[in-house]
């Protein structure tokens, strides 16, 4: 059994960006509830711009990079997945339903035959 060793390097400077990319979001939602007085248009201009700023920093970072290509890797397997066809997928949702229909009819029985035993039946509490 071969073991994978994962090595994760963190420097300073990835460290300082992803501060700085939350400092930023921080900061914009700060500006955000201060601007109030100034107007909506402000208020969301100004938040845009500052949660903009903290993605293109985090994206900078080494763990935004890692995460664009996990989302880059995971694009192209979805890719490569062979969809049903319409008639399959709405055949396969059909059966699925049933399924389901025919589950809670068969729970809802169960449930009321327990009920009338235990209750009803040796217990006597007759309603």
């Amino acid at each position: 059994m071969a073991t994978t060793q994962v090595e994760t390097v963190s420097t300073g400077s990835d460290k300082a960006k992803l501060a700085a990319s939350g400092a930023l979001v921080v900061a914009a939602l700060a500006a955000f509830y201060l601007l109030g007085k100034q107007g909506q248009l402000v208020q969301w201009a100004v938040l845009l711009l500052g949660l903009a700023a903290a993605v293109v920093v985090f994206f900078t970072s080494e763990t935004g990079r890692q995460l664009a290509a996990f989302g880059h890797d995971a694009w192209r397997e979805v890719k490569k997945v062979v969809w049903p066809a319409r008639k399959e997928a709405m055949q396969m949702t059909a059966y699925v339903f049933g399924f389901v229909l025919i589950m809670a009819m068969f729970l809802w029985l169960t449930d009321k035959t327990l009920e009338w035993v235990l209750y009803d039946l040796i217990l006597g509490w007759k309603k």
